[in-house]
């Protein structure tokens, strides 16, 4: 058979292709991506400076809730007075202490809203520098043993992984945290 340029242009090019295709796909599939999984929580929970950071942030929300129940303690009370002399009182002097409650009510609703904005503020900046050292060692691992990338199986992020495609590094981190 003579091969001749209308032959590869016409039909001959219809079979090649597929055919390339279906030789080269073993040897691309053969070419696996390594990938690496971890616990980003339990990496950053086997750090020594966790523990002080968690109690620096218990103390501090410690602090906002004893500071919220004296508020509570204080509306109470003074609505447990204006309650009890209700009838007493003269029109200006119940629509004084109205206000005034609701005045104290307004502070202490944003006193609340104002300490979970800031707890929230400490504990992003508390566990900056350790989400760091985690974020570092993970990339020097990465790096090392050729990943192409990383998962994180925190929060339930990664529904299925395949155990022979991917290698779970938590261990790896753990020690190369511990060893820092």
């Amino acid at each position: 058979m003579k091969i001749s340029r209308q032959n590869l242009s016409g039909n001959g090019v219809k079979w090649i292709l597929p055919f390339l295709l279906f030789t080269l796909l073993p040897v691309m599939a053969s070419a696996q991506i390594k990938f690496g999984y971890c616990s980003y929580d339990e990496a950053m929970k086997a750090l020594p400076e966790y523990a002080t950071v968690q109690n620096r942030l218990n103390t501090l929300e410690s602090q906002y809730g004893t500071e919220t129940k004296r508020a509570e303690r204080e509306f109470n009370r003074k609505y447990e007075q204006f309650l009890e002399g209700i009838n007493e009182f003269a029109p200006a002097i119940r629509q004084k202490r109205q206000v005034e409650l609701q005045e104290l009510m307004e502070k202490n609703v944003a006193f609340r809203k104002e300490a979970t904005r800031l707890l929230e503020a400490a504990r992003r900046d508390a566990y900056l520098p350790l989400k760091d050292k985690v974020a570092a060692v993970m990339q020097k691992i990465g790096a090392e043993r050729g990943y192409a990338f990383i998962l994180n199986t925190d929060n339930n992020a990664c529904l299925y992984i395949d155990k022979a495609m991917g290698e779970d590094i938590t261990l790896i981190v753990k020690d190369a945290l511990n060893a820092q």
